[in-house]
């Protein structure tokens, strides 16, 4: 096996004195990891950081066997996160819900979109909100995306507000109102492609997420939801 792709650094872990194993999400080759021999010398050790953007030539004998990697640096994208700490705090749950969540090999296709887009607009005034549209259009790569079409008690497309917990269903205003305490906010701005909604809408939109991710994607494979990725939605109320 052996294919050539360009991607993003989403985790590492050191493997004995100056070797990686290296994990890269990619658009043509999904989540790719493999192992990087004799890679951590002062020369390129800044390369391999989180978020950085690197070519990558993969190969193995046998299709079984864990990948090789040679890597070359395209562009130091982890640079944009440093001097912000949200921004590192957001990198580290991107990068968490990516390695934990994304199938090893499997084409992204138009997903990569809103990868590429968080790393690209970071320096955007609005850039959470790209990493937003991310968890959104993470749950429905997942298969356990949100059903927001019409009201889950009566069938209506008018005035949908909430959404439920138990169903993922959409619910409009007067069926919601009694339950709107239990229920999540209408993420109207990501289905309306709307890159700037209020502080307010970002808070609601990543505690929904966030809920979902974990009762229909971590907790249904017994995994432990990453501890940076929990209560991320805190840095929306502060000031940059």
């Amino acid at each position: 096996m052996r294919f050539s792709d360009e991607g993003y650094i989403v985790n590492l872990r050191k493997h004995g004195e100056s070797s990686l194993i290296l994990t890269v999400l990619t658009r043509g080759h999904g989540k790719v990891t493999g192992y990087v021999k004799n890679c951590l010398s002062k020369k390129n050790l800044a390369a391999f950081q989180l978020g950085n953007f690197l070519k990558i030539d993969a190969y193995a004998r046998v299709e079984d066997n864990m990948l090789s990697l040679r890597t070359e640096l395209i562009t130091p994208t982890a640079v944009n996160f440093m001097a912000d700490g949200r921004k590192l705090e957001t990198l580290s749950s991107f990068c968490a819900l990516a390695n934990a969540c994304l199938p090893e090999q499997d084409n992204l296709e138009n997903f990569y979109d809103y990868v590429d887009n968080f790393f690209n607009l970071i320096d955007e005034e609005n850039w959470i909100t790209h990493y937003a549209f991310f968890e959104f259009h993470l749950l429905e790569y997942l298969g356990i995306g949100l059903d927001l079409t019409e009201c889950a008690a009566t069938g209506t497309t008018e005035n949908l507000t909430y959404v439920s917990p138990k169903t993922g269903k959409a619910v409009c205003a007067a069926a919601g109102e009694p339950y709107k305490e239990k229920l999540y906010k209408y993420p109207h701005f990501i289905l309306e492609q709307n890159y700037h909604p209020s502080a307010e809408e970002l808070e609601d939109l990543l505690k929904l997420t966030e809920f979902f991710l974990y009762k229909n994607f971590f907790a249904t494979h017994g995994l432990k939801f990453p501890a940076v990725r929990a209560n991320l939605a805190e840095i929306v109320k502060q000031k940059p």
